[in-house]
């Protein structure tokens, strides 16, 4: 138990210092890292289930129809979302960034009521009411929707949708999806290479070695959350998963002095008493005798 609560919190500390890994990525289109991080997450995916000769059962796994159609659905959405991530964190959106995470988990408690007829208990539609109600009165602060920050809860949410139908676990699914994009981002690599505005070894060796590195920054914690998943129970997961933008709303406002006046502070506030709530009905209801604790595995 201990040893899966040390992998959760290094897999959520890992994601949440990512701001910071990306924005020695600055100068990189956005594109172009994403390019590479799906490029080389594939190839070390590839080289893992190579080496610990899980191959033969990754390539029966990955050959059925329905596998290929949902981890398409499931590649595409975790590209945007990564896209439009990267590049809101090296726009100064870093903030913005860490409120789509934090509304995330009421975002795919709606998908669930509205797209598979889950059902909610009564104390958890207070959460979700407050949650817009922050993001109401933040889209007034403004002046805007939070676009960034709904169009990542909204992509994260039906990639775990997409997840939650899926057959695979996390490394054979995670090793699915980004062999899927491997190709189009292979060719997007190739066309900025032949155009002449590529960055890989022209920018530097520090930009080429944090471009190599993408595929190790996403492949380390998702093997860290899949271990500390099978040892941690649903209600402990659940918990530590707001760590991450934790970490992230903290960098974007201490570390890059990104705008956090008293205005955005109530909107995020409101936000937050809705996850309290959110987090403290689920921990009571899952502990009660008549409902066993699950446990969770990405994928």
């Amino acid at each position: 138990m201990k040893q899966g609560i040390l992998y959760g919190i290094a897999a959520y500390g890992f994601w949440g210092f990512f701001p910071i890994y990306w924005k020695f990525l600055h100068d990189v289109p956005a594109l172009q890292v994403i390019g590479h991080r799906i490029g080389w997450s594939f190839l070390l995916l590839l080289a893992y289930i190579l080496v610990t000769r899980q191959w033969g059962e990754f390539r029966a796994a990955s050959c059925r129809l329905k596998t290929a159609a949902i981890y398409t659905a499931a590649a595409v959405l975790l590209s945007l979302n990564w896209l439009i991530y990267v590049w809101a964190v090296n726009a100064n959106y870093i903030v913005e960034t860490s409120l789509g995470y934090f509304i995330n988990p009421l975002l795919s408690v709606l998908l669930g009521v509205f797209l598979l007829g889950e059902r909610l208990r009564p104390l958890q539609w207070l959460p979700i009411g407050l949650a817009a109600v922050g993001v109401g009165y933040l889209t007034i602060v403004y002046g805007r929707l939070p676009w960034i920050a709904l169009s990542l809860a909204v992509t994260f949410g039906f990639y775990g949708l997409a997840k939650k139908l899926a057959p695979l676990g996390s490394l054979f699914g995670l090793a699915l999806e980004t062999g899927i994009g491997f190709p189009v981002a292979l060719l997007y690599l190739g066309l900025v290479e032949f155009g002449g505005t590529g960055a890989f070894l022209h920018a530097g060796t520090t930009t080429d070695l944090f471009l190599a590195g993408a595929g190790v920054v996403t492949t380390i914690p998702l093997l860290l959350f899949a271990s500390a998943a099978k040892r941690v129970p649903l209600t402990l997961i659940g918990l530590l998963q707001y760590i991450a933008p934790t970490m992230q709303f903290l960098i974007g406002v201490f570390v890059y002095k990104e705008p956090f006046d008293t205005a955005h502070f109530i909107g995020f506030t409101i936000v937050w008493c809705a996850l309290v709530i959110f987090a403290f009905e689920s921990y009571h209801a899952n502990r009660a005798p008549s409902q066993p604790i699950p446990e969770l595995g990405e994928g």
